[in-house]
Parts: structure tokens; C-alpha cells; sequence
């Protein structure tokens, strides 16, 4: 581009003024990054096609607990290698602060998360304390807790007794070796018989069925023959992907895609203003430059990409570094975690494309009323001053 000297020029004719509007252009995209990775995280992964760990819920919510009795039925389904149960238990540690997932699990469950590592000994520990509990190295070492500790959770749902205190004994501490998975070290696990038995709420009840199929190829045909035991009844059931599964539980709070939109469309808003008014200003302080430019041979036309190039040049720059930090943000977030906090390592490629094509529309909107003022401008009336 033989005019990128001019438009570098113009552009930085105001340096604090021009640092300034990129700071908030970095920061809109930046923000955008990171919420549409999200966004689009949440919404991929639906398909059940080349699965072999599914979920088998309650169609009509998470909150709706399905019986006990299907477990046998859901074994007999020619595909399932094995199955096992799990029911959310809510429970508190000492302050509502100290929140972290917590779950009665049926017989089986570790066997079908191997990622999951315990030692033997500790694992028939637990197994033969029907008040045991495991849970993940890295929640022990946030707490302290050791092998034997006695381990009070306030109940939020299940009270037992009359009362909303439970107490588990510490048997065993399970580590995951994959270092983008440490998320699930924070979270305790005891036996699904003791919750059935002690609790005052719920009775024969589970919260979800795993599966572990044969093959990966059986699991269209799985997922339709364990929703066809509950069809017509009043605990259907939708059997999905693991991925699935875990996606419908953020969703309890809220459709992720529209928070994102109405989010973002607030920060593009006012970065359209923004951005526009510097463009304006800057137009204005050089009309008699732009004079010049056109007593010297610029066209009108050429005066109109000058501006236009130096709007989209000033929403560029910001935009790719904005969308180059994100990711650096989420990786850091992750970390500082422990690995609870699950989110993507680098942005998908809807993003990055989606992201662009923002930044030429911004960059063109936001620089098209002073892209035409300069190209109608006069030339007498603009070195006369007026």
C-alpha cells in the first residue's frame, strides 16, 4: 500500500488520543474472545455419534430423579459394557464459601472413569465404609485433609434425621494425571447406599446413569433403547454425551448464548460511539490537510479510503491484540484454579473468523461519516477556514 506512511501518519497525529481508543478496542475484543470461546465451548459436543461414555438424565430437568430400578434394565441393553449411578448432593463445607461438587456414586463408578487414580488400598477403604468417601488431591490439599479425617457437610436438599448435618470419613485421595482435567480433583464422591438410606427426601432415586459401551458405533442405537424403557412414563429420559451432559448443567443458569450477544452487543455499542467520535475528531483537526491533499491530485475517492483505512487500520490493531490475549487470560485462569475452572486453551476458529469480520465492519462504520465529510469536503472553504 503505497498511502500506509499517510494513514500511519494520520492515525498517530494524537498519540494519547489514539492509545486511549485502542485500549478500549483491545479490551472489547479481548472480552469478546473469551466469551465466545465460551459460548461456543457450551454449544459443541451435542452428538452422540462416536461416543462411549454417555449420560442417561431426566428429560425434563436435572432436578427431576429418576428410579432405581432401571439400573438392571439399562445393564441388560445389549452395547453396555458397564453402568453405574450418581446423584448431586450439594452438600456445604463448614461456609457456603467452601462450595465444591459432591456426589453419592453407585458401585462401579471408578471403573468407569480410569482417569481417575486411587490406589487399592484405599479404594477397598472405601468400599467398606458405607460412611467413606474419596475425593480429589487437589481439593485434600485446599482443605488439609488427610486419610481418616472426619469430613461435616451441610446439606442444602437431603437432610437426614431431622437434621442438615452429615459427616463421611476421608478413605481415600484419587488423583487425574492429564494436567487439562485437574478440574475433577475437586470433588468428593461416597457411596450412594448410605445417601439412599440416611436420607429423609428421596428414596430408590438416582440423579443420572453412566454407560460404558462395547464400541463407540452402538451408541445411537444405546442411547435409543435406554430412553425407550422410561418412554411414556413420568421419568423420561435423555441419553447424551458426557460433554452434552456437562453442557446442560451450565445451561440451568441461563441461555450462555444469549448473555454473550447481550453482553457484547453493550460493549460494541459503546465502542462504536467511541471509536466514531475519535474518528471525527481527528478528521476535523486536519481538514485543512486533507485541502492539500486534494489541491495536490487526491481524488474524492482516495480521500475516502485515507479515512476509511485509518478507522479500520485503529480497530485492527486493537482487535488482534485483544483476541490474541484472551486466550493467554483463559490459560492463566485455568491455572490459577487448579484446573477447576474449565475453559478452552486457544480461541476456536468461529471466534477468530466471527472476531474479524467485527473488525472490518466496526472498523468501516466507525470511520465512514468522517470518511465522507472529508471526501465532500471543499477546497476553498477548507483553506479559507471555513
Amino acid at each position: 500500500m503505497k498511502y500506509l506512511h499517510l494513514i500511519w501518519a494520520a492515525l498517530f497525529r494524537s498519540k494519547t488520543r489514539t492509545f486511549l481508543t485502542l485500549f478500549s478496542v483491545v479490551t472489547a475484543f479481548f472480552l469478546f474472545g473469551m466469551l465466545d470461546s465460551v459460548r461456543v465451548a457450551f454449544n459443541s459436543g451435542g452428538d452422540v455419534s462416536g461416543a462411549n461414555r454417555m449420560i442417561a438424565s431426566s428429560r425434563l430437568s436435572l432436578t427431576q430423579m429418576l428410579p432405581y430400578s432401571l439400573d438392571p434394565q439399562i445393564r441388560a441393553i445389549k452395547g453396555v459394557k458397564q453402568s453405574s449411578y450418581a446423584a448431586w448432593f450439594g452438600g456445604i463445607y463448614r461456609d457456603p464459601k467452601n462450595f465444591f461438587p459432591n456426589f453419592s456414586v453407585g458401585p462401579g463408578y471408578l471403573d468407569l472413569y480410569p482417569e481417575f487414580s486411587l490406589s487399592p488400598d484405599e479404594r477397598s477403604a472405601w468400599e467398606a465404609d458405607r460412611r467413606g468417601a474419596i475425593v480429589g488431591e487437589t481439593l485434600a490439599k485446599k482443605f488439609g485433609w488427610k486419610i481418616g479425617d472426619t469430613i461435616p457437610l451441610q446439606a442444602t436438599i437431603f437432610p437426614t434425621k431431622g437434621s442438615n448435618d452429615w459427616q463421611f470419613t476421608l478413605r481415600g485421595i484419587f488423583r487425574v494425571a492429564n494436567e487439562k482435567q485437574k478440574g475433577q480433583e475437586q470433588i468428593l464422591l461416597f457411596h450412594w447406599n448410605y445417601f439412599d438410606e440416611a436420607n429423609d427426601y428421596v428414596k430408590g432415586r438416582v440423579g443420572w446413569y453412566i454407560l460404558q459401551l462395547d464400541e463407540a458405533g452402538a451408541a445411537d442405537r444405546v442411547s435409543k433403547a435406554v430412553d425407550a424403557l422410561s418412554a411414556n412414563s413420568d421419568h423420561e429420559t435423555k441419553t447424551q454425551t458426557e460433554e452434552a451432559f456437562n453442557q446442560s448443567f451450565a445451561k440451568q443458569i441461563g441461555d450462555i448464548g444469549l448473555i454473550v450477544t447481550a453482553i457484547m452487543g453493550a460493549v460494541f455499542f459503546t465502542l462504536l460511539l467511541l471509536t466514531g467520535n475519535t474518528m471525527a475528531q481527528a478528521v476535523r483537526e486536519r481538514v485543512p490537510e486533507l485541502a492539500v491533499l486534494k489541491t495536490i491530485g487526491f481524488s474524492n475517492r482516495s480521500v475516502l479510503f485515507l479515512v476509511l483505512a485509518e478507522s479500520v487500520l485503529l480497530v485492527a490493531i486493537g482487535a488482534v491484540l485483544g483476541l490474541l490475549l484472551a486466550p493467554l487470560a483463559m490459560q492463566a485462569a485455568v491455572k490459577g484454579s487448579g484446573g477447576f475452572i474449565q475453559l478452552p486453551s486457544n480461541l476456536p476458529p468461529e471466534t477468530w473468523v466471527t472476531g474479524l469480520v467485527l473488525m472490518l465492519v466496526f472498523g468501516v462504520l466507525a470511520g465512514l461519516l468522517p470518511a465522507l465529510r472529508g471526501m465532500r469536503l471543499n477546497i476553498v472553504d477548507a483553506l479559507a477556514g471555513r
